[in-house]
């Protein structure tokens, strides 16, 4: 063998033990033993892996460990695809299970993003959205039975940013009974506190940039069907031909953070909950908005199907309204100026002139987004640390 060419050949693996710790899997290929074993892969007579936009022995660890915690103490398992982001996620999906002519019933305080995909791209190619008040079980059981059309309920509980609450296993059961599938985003929630396969639901879906990762530094979503059949022939099949799939890295991050996943989220409800009574005693402070505090609208049905605590998001709404919400984000000392949420350290967020800038105004004040909005992203400092800085902020 020449030279150059034995430099250009791959390191025999000198590995003799198994490793501790979740190897990073960073590989776009794989290799065959010979073409017969090729041959039964392909026809999916064997299982293993060809192409990393396929799967990824790394991927494939995490999303499963997701799926497991997703479906914990229950009496199966739910099948995972991980995709590159939270909105990829929910864009497989869509274009797994729907079809034009298809529609999606929906409600009007969804994540902006998800709001402006639904809109701006599925409804360019004939998947149109619905967009109804899904507390009002009537009126969503009267417009899935007025329209055969309507294929999927899509919600997500507690709501971004006025953490509203809807009934997942009231709507699933409508959506099953008129012949449509049912999705949850579960970002906010978790598994820790959440688990909608419970309740009834057909697709989960999550960014697990969030609190899933929970450090900030990796970008991934994931897609958690009951049907293996319709998440391997049908959304993974979205996944693998669209592209969508994650990374190995991105996934390796994420499974160092999903070790101290439970830690952080009892250390982000308690935290919370105390940043909550302590808003909610303020003079300067009209409302807050957290599923914990029994003031909420929807903190019986947040106590019923939420477990371990109410989570760590949360919103309040200033007297001084815009002014006194700009005031308030340019005094911030400890708690950090940030558009996303989920990460070990406090996240502030002005939705009025930042997030939900473009909506109008109406349209914002309607779903109880206001001018003097904040919404918080509570993190596992020292609560005592962080009531000083909103004391003085808001001051």
């Amino acid at each position: 063998m020449q030279f150059d060419s034995f430099t250009a050949r791959e390191c025999p693996d000198p590995r003799t033990t198994a490793p501790h710790i979740l190897p990073l899997y960073a590989t776009s290929s794989y290799v065959f033993d010979d073409i017969n074993e090729g041959i039964e892969i392909f026809k999916n007579i064997e299982s293993g892996h060809v192409y990393s936009r396929y799967a990824n022995p790394t991927v494939d660890a995490v999303a499963q460990k997701i799926a497991d915690l997703e479906t914990w103490g229950l009496d199966w398992k739910a099948t995972p695809v991980m995709t590159s982001s939270g909105m990829s996620a929910i864009a497989t999906l869509l274009l797994g299970v729907l079809k034009t002519g298809d529609k999606v019933l929906s409600q009007a305080n969804l994540y902006g993003g998800t709001t402006e995909l639904l809109k701006a791209v599925f409804g360019q190619i004939g998947i149109e959205t619905v967009f109804i008040d899904l507390k009002d079980l009537k009126a969503v059981e009267s417009a899935m039975k007025a329209d055969p059309s309507i294929r999927m309920l899509y919600c997500e509980t507690p709501a971004n940013p006025t953490l509203a609450c809807v009934d997942i296993e009231a709507l699933a059961q409508l959506a099953h009974q008129n012949g449509a599938l049912c999705a949850i985003d579960n970002t906010f929630a978790t598994p820790y506190l959440q688990q909608p396969f419970a309740l009834g639901v057909d697709f989960v879906v999550h960014s697990t940039t969030k609190y899933l990762n929970g450090h900030g530094n990796s970008t991934a979503g994931i897609v958690l069907g009951k049907d293996h059949d319709v998440m391997r022939k049908q959304v993974w099949k979205a996944m693998k031909l669209v592209g969508t799939n994650c990374s190995p890295f991105e996934a390796w991050l994420t499974h160092n953070g999903l070790k101290t996943f439970s830690l952080r989220m009892e250390r982000h409800c308690s935290n919370a909950l105390k940043i909550a009574q302590f808003l909610e005693a303020h003079p300067a402070v009209e409302r807050v908005n957290y599923p914990g505090l029994a003031s909420h609208p929807d903190h019986a049905l947040a106590s019923r199907q939420m477990k371990n605590g109410y989570g760590a998001m949360l919103s309040f709404e200033l007297k001084g309204g815009y002014e006194a919400g700009i005031q308030a984000m340019n005094r911030f000392k400890m708690c950090t100026l940030a558009p996303t949420l989920g990460d070990v350290d406090t996240l502030v967020l002005h939705p009025a002139s930042s997030s939900h800038i473009a909506v109008p105004r109406e349209v914002r004040l309607q779903n109880g987004i206001t001018d003097g909005l904040i919404r918080l992203s509570v993190g596992i400092e020292n609560p005592d640390d962080l009531i000083a800085d909103l004391a003085q902020a808001i001051a």
